[in-house]
């Protein structure tokens, strides 16, 4: 399978494509998609997000949203991704924050899938597509994850993607509204590659990048 890379005016607005999927940074014109896909969403994803602002799915608040990503993005702190099917209908999204440089060259990555999309598989491909990205683009060390022990999905999804348990955090993030426990993993750069991504990225020079 062949993943290409894609950049435009710069490396900190990648795109990342894989067969039949592709992630990119949000854009205000993917609101629509967006809004309804959360709403439509919002019973199957709170038990495993922070509590909702009341203006969430408003417009005002997705254009603060993509001002705060704009900014994270410009001075390296994360990079925000929705991911589309290659049709472009929105499927979810997933995140690299809290990046930091020095001596930890470290991330977390955090994510979410659309109710009717879930249980399909994209976002463990969107890992394995990401997780590249990571160690050969960004240059980072480590990825890290947290999820609650019940997220059963989820805990298969990272561990498929070479993720390993590293502990157990007690009331680590505030989720729906309480203070709750959570599994720690991690992946770092030198970790034998999953079965998912078995093939060795390779990249080509210039303004897109491939990994074949």
């Amino acid at each position: 399978m062949a993943l290409l890379l894609s950049f435009g005016t710069s490396e900190t607005e990648p795109t990342l494509r894989g067969q039949g999927f592709y992630l990119r940074p949000p854009l205000m014109a993917d609101f629509p998609q967006w809004s309804v896909l959360r709403e439509e969403s919002r019973s199957f994803l709170s038990p495993w997000e922070p509590l909702w602002p009341v203006d969430d799915l408003t417009k005002p608040a997705f254009r603060r949203r993509l001002r705060r990503y704009a900014n994270d993005r410009k001075e390296g702190r994360s990079y925000p991704f929705f991911l589309f099917s290659q049709d472009g209908t929105l499927l979810g999204g997933a995140t690299l924050s809290n990046i930091r440089r020095g001596v930890a060259q470290c991330c977390s990555l955090g994510y979410w899938m659309g109710a009717r999309h879930a249980g399909k598989g994209h976002m463990s491909r969107a890992v394995a597509l990401i997780a590249p990205f990571c160690f050969d683009v960004l240059r980072l060390h480590r990825i890290e994850a947290a999820c609650l022990p019940s997220n059963g999905p989820s805990i298969q999804l990272l561990r498929k993607n070479g993720f390993t348990r590293e502990g157990y955090a007690r009331r680590y993030l505030n989720i729906n509204g309480q203070w709750q426990d959570h599994l720690l993993f991690a992946r770092l750069a030198d970790d034998p590659v999953p079965a998912v991504t078995a093939a060795s990225p390779q990249w080509t020079s210039g303004a897109s990048k491939e990994i074949l």
